[in-house]
């Protein structure tokens, strides 16, 4: 048996939201405050018999805040079952606790937690008639959390991320319509606590590894003390005899050393003498208090490892925060495989981000090896080296929308070759695109190298502050990735950037052409119907999807560059770091120069291709200032994958152009004065865009920065 489905509805920050898992491995990915901890507490409620019941009692804390007013609103969280058994014993506990009871046998079933308003409140609103906003006011206004319930049902048949579904149990706000209160059948029907599913299943939960020698220190969490409880329980009685002998020994001989009777005797005749014989206590007594108790005794114990030194065993505290967490994971493990070998009839596993402090060849090992039987394990990770070698049918991706979190399937709808190609691009670069809040894909070295040091140059901020991920395909195979994201799939932006390829020089063939001129024409039309067909095809695939966007270089990414405002002056700083000849740097100066694209385009491939394309652009790199122009069609993917800049994000590539002018003395103390005045207006919200833009350009005209302002 295992979890095939995950619902959530008006829990924290999901609205609404679908979780698919399958047999074996799955894989939760997403970026901090996407929900992965909120999605683990979720399963925890149903399946964690360690949770304390108290967890149950929701708060208005738990409420989706996109709510608004929580009030009279649902929480639902609902899990799916799919390969119930047809052992009798469980076929029996669907049957009468939470199964789809359609057919003899039960072979999907569904488990609910649901917290809404008590009958009470429920019947209030059903009252109200339609339309009525003022009553449906007074009604909430005295809504408190103590007037809701949880309830766990079973047997439910309801979609409750439809909203048309929702609606129906729960009510429509806006028009003020609201069910009877009765019991209604869609939500399943009510299980009584001594039918939980969870006193009837194996579940571990390893939390994120955060502060695991704190946890090693609380009698509470420390792992090795809960494996210990768990044996002595099953250790006989017997056994534990002259352990018990030893420990009442122990404390008749600390009780009798001569200064601890020195000691009680002078209590006794201090504290006489203090209050007298009528108000001091009858007896007094100093005792050892060793336990006997195998619990009490158990909690004596600490682990101790030997991590660097041969020979040496420290505490928990003395290892490394990595050898620590080894550890700490390892008791939580065999903690599940005790509760394994119990014979329950489902087995789970979750574990929160694992590879905190970890080595990566630990953490691809640790996902390698931890593949039980019988057992459905499900891993939230922040790790490249972890995802790199999920299967990618099994993983989950949040995301963060104004608030929302989103919950995408990356395989939904692939053909079986299109998700194989997807896995193989999946190495550890190439997964950022997973955890990534948009992405831009470029083909190859020299636009991995060099997009993100222009944008951080030019703008001050860089990709990741963006939230742009740059994924380097290093083909121009872009289909291959890029159909992640879809409605049906990822929902985020993701900006293609590849060449066109047209030709700059003169491609007529010639009678007087050598073989090397023959050679450069053919290679130079096969390139340019080659970036027409591209153009054309990846027309075709994007046509219709919102997500995607496609941008070309006229020429190459390093042709483009060059003719780009005075960035022939960079690429003419980096020549004696290309060539070492004196005549050979005159004659490339003159070519990059001139103006004539056939000349200087020329050159500039035959540079880069003499250093390889990652050099080269590692050398620009060096040269790259505020004052190089970033060409267009890189821009317009940057910001089609970013989205319209916030007012913040705005506020901050001013600020940081303001001072450039103000240290390069472009401007003077009168301009500086009145951008930063424009910026502060703009920065409060007592301008919009288009009045800080206006003021922008006429106070700093000779920006390089104006030509992109201007676009917007």
């Amino acid at each position: 048996m295992h979890i095939s489905k995950l619902q959530l509805v008006n829990y924290r920050n999901f609205s609404r939201a679908d979780v698919l898992f399958k047999p074996g491995i799955n894989t939760i990915i997403g970026e901090n405050g996407s929900g992965k901890t909120n999605l683990f507490r979720a399963i925890r409620l149903l399946l964690d018999d360690n949770l304390l019941r108290a967890a149950y009692r929701l708060d208005k804390g738990d409420f989706h805040r996109g709510l608004g007013d929580w009030r009279g609103h649902w929480i639902i969280i609902s899990l799916e079952f799919d390969n119930v058994s047809k052992d009798e014993a469980i076929q029996s506990l669907f049957l009468h606790g939470s199964g789809n009871i359609k057919d003899s046998d039960i072979g999907r079933a569904t488990y609910n937690l649901i917290f809404r308003p008590k009958a009470s409140v429920r019947a209030a609103l059903a009252e109200l008639e339609e339309g009525d906003e003022a009553g449906l006011a007074e009604v909430l206004s005295t809504v408190t959390i103590a007037d809701y319930e949880t309830i766990f049902t079973g047997k439910s048949e309801a979609d409750f991320t439809d909203p048309v579904v929702y609606t129906a149990l729960v009510g429509d706000f806006e028009t003020v319509r609201f069910p009877e209160a009765a019991y209604p059948p869609e939500i399943g029907g009510k299980i009584p606590g001594i039918m939980a599913i969870s006193k009837e299943v194996c579940f571990t939960f390893v939390q994120a590894l955060r502060d695991v020698v704190a946890d090693f220190q609380n009698n509470r969490a420390n792992p090795l003390l809960t494996l210990l409880k768990s044996k002595s329980g099953k250790i006989d009685p017997a056994d534990f005899v002259p352990i018990t002998t030893m420990v009442e020994k122990l404390n008749t001989a600390i009780e009798g050393l001569p200064d601890v009777t020195t000691i009680r005797s002078d209590i006794r005749t201090t504290i006489n003498d203090a209050a007298g014989e009528t108000y001091s206590p009858n007896s007094l007594s100093i005792k050892s208090d060793l336990s006997h108790e195998a619990d009490r005794l158990f909690q004596s114990l600490k682990l101790f490892v030997g991590e660097a030194e041969p020979g040496y065993e420290g505490a928990i505290h003395e290892l490394s925060l990595g050898g620590a967490n080894l550890i700490y994971l390892t008791l939580k493990l065999l903690e599940f495989k005790y509760q394994k070998a119990k014979q329950s009839f489902a087995n789970f596993l979750v574990v929160e981000e694992p590879e905190a402090h970890i080595h990566t060849h630990i953490q691809k090992t640790l996902f390698d090896k931890l593949n039980y039987s019988d057992t459905q394990i499900i891993y939230s990770t922040h790790s490249t080296h972890i995802s790199e070698v999920c299967n990618v049918e099994n993983i989950n991706v949040l995301g963060r929308n104004a608030g929302l979190c989103e919950v995408f399937q990356p395989s939904t709808g692939l053909t079986v070759e299109e998700v194989g190609n997807i896995q193989r691009y999946l190495d550890a670069v190439r997964s950022n695109l997973l955890f990534a809040k948009s992405v831009v894909l470029v083909e190859g070295d020299a636009e991995e190298i060099l997009v993100p040091i222009l944008i951080k140059k030019v703008f001050g901020v860089s990709l990741d502050e963006l939230g742009v991920s740059l994924i380097n395909i290093r083909s121009t195979g872009f289909t291959n990735v890029a159909v992640l994201f879809h409605d049906q799939r990822i929902r985020k932006r993701c900006a293609i950037v590849t060449d066109l390829d047209d030709a700059f020089i003169d491609t007529s063939p010639d009678p007087q052409d050598g073989d090397a001129e023959k050679k450069a024409k053919a290679s130079a039309v096969a390139a340019q119907t080659s970036g027409l067909q591209r153009k054309a095809t990846l027309a075709a695939f994007t046509k219709g999807n919102n997500w995607l966007s496609t941008h070309f270089a006229d020429y190459t990414f390093e042709v483009d560059f060059l003719i780009n405002g005075a960035n022939a002056a960079k690429v003419v700083s980096i020549l004696g770091e290309v060539y070492k000849s004196a005549a050979t740097i005159a004659t490339a100066k003159a070519e990059l120069e001139s103006k004539d694209i056939a000349v200087s385009g020329t050159r500039m491939l035959t540079m880069a291709k003499h250093m390889g394309k990652g050099w080269f652009a590692i050398l620009l790199g060096k040269v790259v200032d505020h004052h190089t122009i970033v060409p267009d069609y890189i821009l317009d993917a940057v910001f089609m994958a970013h989205g319209t800049p916030s007012t913040e994000v705005w506020a901050n590539i001013l600020a940081y152009r303001i001072g450039l002018q103000e240290k390069d003395g472009v401007a003077g103390p009168a301009a500086v004065a009145a951008a930063r005045g424009t910026l502060k207006t703009y920065r409060d919200g007592g301008m919009d865009f288009a009045a800080m833009r206006n003021a922008m350009l006429q106070a700093l005209p000779g920006d390089e920065l104006n030509e992109v302002l201007a676009s917007f």
